[in-house]
């Protein structure tokens, strides 16, 4: 009987690429100049890319491109968790509030929002889709994030 092995990277989609965009705005502001300087229709989703350890929530923008088979991702990058640690006294119970920044990219913790462009195998003009980012009014700066490099690329997979 032959055996079948399965490796972890088998099912791993490279077919993506990511980009660390700079800003100060809101998310939906952000989607809308996207919208208006890539020609994207980004929208809103009903579900946020929730983290059940951590308890955080990254809200998500998402645009299917049928004719060019694209999917498009905007998910901002950061996420404000308040944590309540419970303590025992001699006499009575103490909470601690406090709040903690979860980071989707914690290798990346300082960009603002991820771009997750998957391209179905086809061609993407990065270089393109920067430029045009970067004129965005209050956009800092964007650049291209390198797949191999990441440790967490499991917080990516989300389809």
């Amino acid at each position: 009987m032959a055996v079948h092995k399965l490796i972890v990277d088998d099912f791993e989609d490279s077919n993506y690429s990511l980009l660390a965009v700079h800003c100060e705005m809101e998310d939906y502001r952000l989607a809308y100049y996207l919208n208006k300087y890539l020609e994207t229709r980004l929208a809103r989703t009903k579900e946020d890319l929730d983290f059940i350890t951590s308890l955080a929530s990254f809200p998500v923008f998402k645009w299917s491109n049928k004719q060019l088979q694209t999917d498009w991702h905007l998910i901002k990058n950061s996420c404000l968790v308040e944590e309540i640690a419970v303590s025992q006294g001699l006499f009575s119970e103490i909470n601690d509030k406090s709040w903690v920044i979860h980071s989707l990219l914690p290798e990346h913790h300082s960009v603002d929002y991820i771009l997750k462009i998957n391209n179905g195998g086809g061609f993407i003009n990065e270089k393109q889709i920067l430029d045009k980012i970067q004129k965005i009014p209050k956009v800092s700066t964007a650049y291209s994030v390198d797949i191999s490099q990441l440790k967490s690329k499991d917080h990516l997979i989300f389809n």
